[in-house]
């Protein structure tokens, strides 16, 4: 698994969410985000799309869990009602290139953060998320991008 460390900018995010527990039906809101970005001629070769899920299911009750399928627009972008609007904080994070199949995403959850500990970062309070870059629709690798911040 490939890891780096790099400064992300700020992202402002056209986003569709669900709440309930995480699974098949992130695929399905994935899908009426893309559906609105083509529509809107916002899915292209240099898109950013965000897989933001919010809540820990050990933590938070599985049917709250929230999750966002999420698209970078630019500042100046006029969002309509179909979609909701929010800011993604910069800063630092470990980005893991991972292949994008189940099975390695799942491997990739697993190991990140004891890898985080051994390399003596901790896993800062922002959100957690998978980014693709392209078009989005035969996509191969995905980045598990990771906030953190040095132990003291």
């Amino acid at each position: 698994m490939n890891i780096k460390i790099d400064n992300l900018p700020n992202y402002r995010i056209a986003y569709v969410r669900q709440v309930g527990p995480y699974g098949p039906h992130n695929v399905k809101v994935m899908e009426q985000l893309k559906n609105w970005a083509m529509r809107k001629e916002l899915l292209n070769k240099d898109s950013i799309i965000l897989s933001i899920p919010r809540d820990n299911p050990k933590v938070t009750s599985p049917d709250n869990c929230r999750y966002d399928a999420c698209i970078v627009i630019s500042d100046g972008y006029q969002l309509d009602n179909e979609v909701s609007e929010d800011k993604l904080s910069g800063g630092q994070y470990a980005i893991y290139k991972v292949k994008h199949t189940t099975e390695e995403i799942q491997k990739a959850w697993a190991t990140i953060f004891p890898d985080l500990l051994k390399r003596g970062y901790q896993v800062d309070a922002k959100p957690i998320f998978e980014r693709y870059s392209g078009e989005a629709t035969d996509i191969d690798y995905c980045d598990i991008c990771v906030p953190i911040e040095l132990k003291e």
